[in-house]
């Protein structure tokens, strides 16, 4: 799914961290749920609002939910008037990592004047242990201990995007807030801490997607099944015990679905269409089976380079994100992989594939699918560089069995 700019820093000690976020799509009407059910007094309407998560690379994810504002300006500040305010009482510590294949959390339904709302911001509690005893906001590693996320100073003003969520007269509409989990929680350094970085988008509240299977002779802990358009992961699951994976929430339009699993080669399948309802990809007697392959670690460092005097200083990039992408003959390109770089040492490492990605075309009512390996871009990926105000970058690197590791720096600078 795609980032974007983050605002100037307004760090202030006793203030709470609020992510800001939003989508150029409108999100769909619905009378259910909520405020939906009852009628609305004249020129009111009311939002639904429910919170989904995209794979995790973490044992657990824990984010407290206070409030959700919304605001009819895209410039509001914080302090301004005209903000509707959902409050959750008490407020709600959701494991993100349980809300994959469709899971939603409902976080309630607020009334408010009928029209267009074009801020909406994620109000998290502040990271001190809840009555409970347990942290307001964190991590378990897998394999490790619950550890408290932190919130950079920088981010206090959280990430901010454009909306159009249309609010109308007399009924209901949904927002479904997307929490990438794995993007959002960053590992700092050599330190034990973790930084949330968050990446959140809103999708329509449809249940038209994609559906379908894979073995379980995978690693299903490490596979991904995402819905891409023009290289870029519109949304992401990791299937279930049973090998079911649903993506539900899509924008009608034409996907490629990509299967990625540690240990396996890369799983393509193009032209898959999603509409009004759900399309069923396979069922459990054609499920996908990526054939095995070795992995090789693509590693290397993001930094900014400045001149003082005669002296060149370089700098850790630690907001950047780093892509995988790979052209698969007559197309598609696809995204292998995408992380973000450390959040204190602007490292990074990717696991990739070396054996060739295996294609194939979707046909409606077909028995079996035929999958063909792209023997000519097997170990051939572009490694992508992004931050936020700074220009894409872009290398090419070629992975073989016999390469371990391979280094891979960017620089931004003279």
């Amino acid at each position: 799914m795609s980032l974007n700019t983050m605002e100037s820093s307004r760090a202030r000690a006793a203030t709470r961290w609020l992510a800001v976020l939003g989508a150029s799509a409108a999100l769909a009407a619905c009378g259910g749920g909520g405020g939906g059910d009852v009628a609305q007094p004249a020129g009111q309407g009311s939002l639904r609002v429910a919170i989904t998560d995209a794979p995790s690379c973490y044992e657990h994810v824990y984010v407290t939910v206070e409030k959700v504002r919304v605001h009819q300006s895209a410039a509001a500040g914080e302090a301004d008037g005209g903000w509707q305010e959902l409050a959750l009482s008490p407020a709600k510590r959701i494991d993100l990592v349980s809300l994959t294949n469709g899971v939603l959390e409902e976080l309630g339904s607020m009334q408010l004047p009928a029209g267009r709302y074009s801020q909406v911001r994620l109000v998290l509690a502040e990271n001190a242990a809840s009555g409970s005893g347990a942290l307001a906001n964190a991590v378990q590693p897998i394999g490790g201990v619950e550890t408290a996320l932190s919130t950079p100073s920088a981010q206090q003003s959280g990430l901010k995007l454009q909306a159009n969520v249309d609010v109308p007269e007399g009924a209901a509409a949904d927002l479904v807030l997307d929490f990438d989990a794995c993007k959002s929680v960053v590992k700092a350094g050599n330190s034990g801490r973790y930084n949330l970085k968050p990446v959140v988008s809103v999708v329509p509240r449809v249940m038209a997607g994609l559906m379908g299977y894979v073995t379980t002779t995978l690693s299903l802990s490490s596979t991904t099944v995402a819905a891409q358009q023009n290289g870029t992961t519109v949304r992401s699951t990791v299937p279930d015990a049973s090998g079911k994976f649903s993506i539900p929430f899509l924008p009608a339009g034409t996907y490629t679905l990509v299967i990625t699993s540690d240990g396996r080669a890369t799983t393509v399948l193009t032209g898959v269409p999603a509409g009004t309802t759900t399309t069923v990809v396979n069922g459990t007697a054609t499920a996908f089976a990526p054939p095995a392959s070795s992995m090789a670690e693509v590693t290397g460092t993001v930094t900014a380079s400045s001149v003082s005097g005669s002296t060149t200083v370089s700098t850790a990039v630690t907001d950047a994100d780093i892509r995988a992408l790979q052209a698969l003959t007559g197309g598609p390109t696809i995204e292998v992989a995408h992380k973000p770089v450390d959040a204190t040492l602007g490292t990074y490492s990717l696991r990739l594939p070396v054996a060739a990605p295996v294609k194939g075309a979707y046909a409606t009512g077909t028995a079996t699918l035929t999958l063909t390996p792209d023997t000519a871009v097997a170990g051939k990926y572009t490694i992508q560089a992004q931050a936020p105000g700074r220009t894409v970058q872009e290398k090419p690197v070629t992975v073989t069995s016999g390469t371990a590791t391979t280094s891979l720096n960017f620089n931004y600078g003279p």
